[in-house]
């Protein structure tokens, strides 16, 4: 379980993202169009998941930006966006800001993404969604870099994620 904090106030997860070194665990996700993703779809590929509550606050939003003007400077890379938002919701962010450099995905169905991936909030206002997090994959499916970002209204850092590919 990782302690976090939400404007000071300690929250947790259910477990601890996953070890640098690692197997990346197997995800199912559900894209805009409503049709499911997986890990494997993107083997061959790097993967720089960025893990955020919802796409509706401020902080979440300005991760999906930021990512997305870094996005398409990157060779053999996806961005994928993660949260329990539904689809729709994601993609009326997307379509409304002029996002097109990351890709969107929804663990709403069943939350085993967050679960799985030890992000999920166990408890306070937030429970049930996940926490803000950046996990890197490589082409072979192993985590090269993770981020659990310990004051959640806090962005991510950016940088160290990208030079991790």
């Amino acid at each position: 379980m990782a302690t976090i904090t939400l404007k000071g106030n300690q929250i947790h997860t259910n477990g601890e993202l996953p070890k640098v070194g690692e197997k990346a665990p197997n995800f199912e996700l559900i894209k805009t169009d409503l049709s499911k993703v997986t890990l494997e779809d993107y083997k061959g590929t790097k993967i720089v998941l960025n893990i955020f509550p919802s796409i509706d606050t401020g902080t979440c939003a300005a991760s999906v930006r930021e990512f997305n003007k870094k996005a398409s400077e990157l060779e053999n890379t996806k961005v994928v966006c993660v949260s329990r938002d539904l689809p729709f919701a994601q993609a009326r962010f997307c379509g409304a800001e002029g996002i097109e450099n990351v890709e969107t995905a929804s663990d709403f169905a069943t939350g085993s993404f967050g679960k799985d991936y030890g992000l999920e909030i166990i408890d306070g206002p937030l429970a049930n969604l996940h926490s803000r997090a950046v996990v890197v994959i490589d082409e072979e499916g192993n985590v090269i870099y993770t981020e659990q970002v310990s004051e959640i209204v806090d962005e991510p850092n950016y940088e160290n994620a990208l030079k991790s590919l």
